[in-house]
């Protein structure tokens, strides 16, 4: 599952390792090996200078071992004249940059302090500065145990950095001190005494974050100091990381967890005074969680994110709340919008404000001015790391679509129906192995359903393709962009045609849509799944009678709700799914979220009775492959483990691809690339009937 909440790493990069052997695709694509597409590089983030003459980028690649990625920083031309060219490099990386207003990169980054004696230990990621003029990074700040975040005030440079802190500990070295008499006396146990105890692949505690004061950057050579914010941040969650400065350093913006019932949280609007550390509630909604926020250029405004608290009745909604800070008063600033935006950014003259949404199988650009409808700025594609001119004369982002990966553009603030080429960067990719097309279909209640259909090269009336389902996860979510993860381009090159569907639960499509499948996952989003199939195999250049589903986080639940439904499918692919919801919600990191839509298992069974696949089990006869990762806290292991089971114990043909140090998405290369072979030999076993090739290193 990707809710809740949506920061976490959903598309991380994967990649092939030169001493693993892929299975080889069809060579005569140029995806033809999947060595060559994972060694694309991947681009994650974007930084824009204060006189918007720089921009610059994430880029991860292979390390020199080639059993891990690594990111460097690399500086774009933001007219698009000059080549990208690399800023940094180190063995463990950079990342998060942004600038401060002297031109100066700030990065973090766990490489060595050249200045540091022998008996330093080891480095833990630290902020350091790369000046204007170039030369080489300077350490400006560590902590012993590492810095998680930073934020910069965009006129007066100072600086917060998050940074996680034993309870107690009033500085870095009661901190170390705390941290090293726990490791003397070996002990790991940690005393939780409230609701969660963990968070998608980490423990959480005893250790939490806090927001840390710097104010300005030492000068090289000098020690730098800071003050704790949030001293009295406590377990579970902390002080959280989600800050913002305001451009005249006087403020701090942070979105706040506080109790909400017992076992459940929600976040509220605080900000601090960075020169006394007092701390005051600006918004406090019981109904709502707040988040994303995001300053007005003169410090006076702040623009956040409101999502609606869940009942079994209503899905989530999502608005954006322009906040005065003075008076502590907001108003609504996207009412009536039927669609759920996110991260909002202050227009250049702080008069309007400019927010991404799904809209329609895209992740768009939009413009707001107050007391007005939201305008759509850009027409395909999908949008991230949105930047905003200073100047006012442009916009920077990530732009991706199906058809191509995440790539800087330049945009004009308020042309429509853009649609921009990209900046010269170093993450170019080869032609695709076949072709995109969208598809519209009507789903039994007359609701149509907006798909995405990868059809390989070749593919044809005469020569038609096997066809894979591919499920999205979420389930609040759509498909609408590029994915390393999900690569849909894989499996084009071995000849499928790939429908990417976005049935009732997607976002974009309005809050009625996302209402049809709410509490009733194997309702509409079953129906309107069914209803995509039978318009693709309906097509000339698709074969019907050689069909897959698949999918993973909540496409893996609806890949087993699948399969005890029908048995129109050669075979299920199941990643990190749901199988019993009842044993999900009572072991999932974030219970109470689910719970909201479900209910109490034991008061209120009906939804559990009615949507949980294993009640089902007895209908499945369709081969089954099984993937699940044991550091998964999501969808913990009990659920492939559970549904592992109850195939094996009816005889379905099945397998278990299990990842012992794994999460929710398989990150390492080498588990990335034995992810790949081991579905495409699945595949190619029950659909194309070639017989089952077991991959080399399994």
């Amino acid at each position: 599952m990707t809710q809740p909440p949506q920061d976490a790493p959903v598309d991380a990069p994967v990649g092939m390792v030169d001493e693993i052997t892929a299975q080889p695709l069809d060579a005569g694509t140029p995806f033809g090996r999947l060595a060559d597409v994972m060694a694309v590089p991947r681009l994650s983030g974007l930084a824009l200078s204060a006189d918007g003459t720089r921009l610059v980028t994430s880029v991860a690649t292979l390390s020199p071992d080639r059993t891990a990625w690594r990111t460097a920083l690399w500086e774009l031309d933001p007219t698009g004249r000059r080549d990208a060219r690399r800023l940094t490099r180190s063995s463990p990386g950079e990342s998060s940059p942004v600038f401060a207003p002297d031109g100066s990169l700030l990065f973090t980054s766990a490489r060595p302090d050249p200045d540091a004696g022998k008996d330093a230990g080891e480095p833990t990621p630290a902020l350091w500065a790369l000046d204007a003029a170039g030369g080489e990074a300077r350490l400006v700040l560590r902590r012993r145990h590492g810095i998680a975040g930073v934020s910069v005030a965009a006129d007066t440079g100072d600086v917060v950095v998050v940074a996680s802190t034993t309870p107690g500990a009033a500085d870095d070295e009661a901190d170390a001190a705390r941290r090293s008499a726990r490791k003397d006396a070996g002990v790991t146990a940690i005393l939780h005494e409230s609701y969660p105890v963990r968070y998608w692949d980490h423990d959480l505690g005893p250790a939490v974050p806090h927001a840390l004061f710097v104010g300005q950057l030492p000068a090289e050579g000098a020690e730098g100091t800071w003050r704790d914010l949030t001293p009295d941040a406590g377990p579970p969650n902390g002080s959280g990381s989600d800050v913002a400065l305001s451009p005249d350093g006087r403020w701090l913006a942070r979105a706040e967890e506080v109790p909400d019932g017992p076992a459940s949280w929600r976040n509220r609007l605080v900000v601090t005074d960075t020169a006394t550390g007092e701390t005051r509630v600006l918004v406090d909604d019981g109904a709502a969680d707040l988040g994303s926020p995001a300053w007005s250029p003169d410090s006076t405004q702040v623009v956040c994110v409101r999502e609606s608290t869940t009942t079994q009745a209503e899905p989530p909604d999502y608005t954006l709340l322009l906040v005065d800070v003075a008076a502590g008063s907001s108003s609504d600033l996207t009412a009536g919008f039927d669609r759920w935006p996110s991260a909002p950014q202050f227009a250049a003259d702080g008069e309007a404000v400019y927010f991404l949404a799904d809209d329609d199988g895209r992740h768009a650009v939009f413009r707001v001015v107050p007391g007005q409808a939201p305008v759509r700025l850009t027409r395909d594609g999908a949008y991230s790391d949105l930047q905003v001119a200073r100047d006012g004369s442009a916009l920077y982002a990530l732009r991706s679509a199906f058809d191509h990966p995440s790539a800087p553009v330049r945009l004009d603030p308020r042309a429509t129906d853009q649609q921009p080429d990209p900046l010269p960067n170093p993450g170019t990719v080869p032609e695709l192995p076949g072709t995109l097309r969208e598809l519209r279909a009507t789903a039994p209640d007359g609701v149509e359903v907006q798909s995405w259909l990868v059809l390989p090269s070749g593919a044809s009336a005469t020569s038609p393709a096997p066809l894979l389902l591919w499920i999205h996860g979420g389930p609040l979510m759509s498909w609408n962009s590029w994915s390393w993860r999900w690569l849909p381009w894989v499996m084009a090159a071995q000849g499928y045609a790939v429908l990417l569907p976005n049935p009732a639960l997607s976002q974009g499509f309005g809050q009625d849509f996302v209402r049809r499948g709410w509490g009733s996952w194997g309702g509409a989003p079953y129906t309107d799944l069914m209803a995509a199939t039978d318009a693709a195999v309906e097509l000339p250049e698709v074969d019907g009678t050689r069909t897959a589903a698949m999918g993973g986080s909540f496409g893996g639940y609806m890949a087993n709700w699948v399969a005890t439904q029908t048995d129109r499918f050669d075979a299920i692919v199941t990643h990190a799914s749901l199988w019993h919801l009842d044993g999900f919600i009572g072991a999932t990191d974030a219970a109470y979220y689910w719970e909201k839509e479900f209910g109490d298992p034991l008061t209120s069974p009906a939804r559990y009775e009615q949507n949980s696949p294993h009640r089902f089990a007895d209908a499945i006869t369709t081969p089954v492959l099984v993937i699940h990762g044991d550091k998964d806290y999501r969808v913990p292991i009990g659920e492939g483990l559970r549904l592992w089971y109850d195939l094996q114990k009816r005889g379905v043909p099945s397998k278990f691809l299990y990842f012992p140090d794994e999460n929710h998405w398989v990150l390492s290369p080498g588990n990335a690339v034995v992810w790949y072979e081991t579905v495409l030999a699945f595949l190619s076993e029950h659909v194309l009937g070639q017989g089952w090739s077991r991959p080399e290193l399994l």
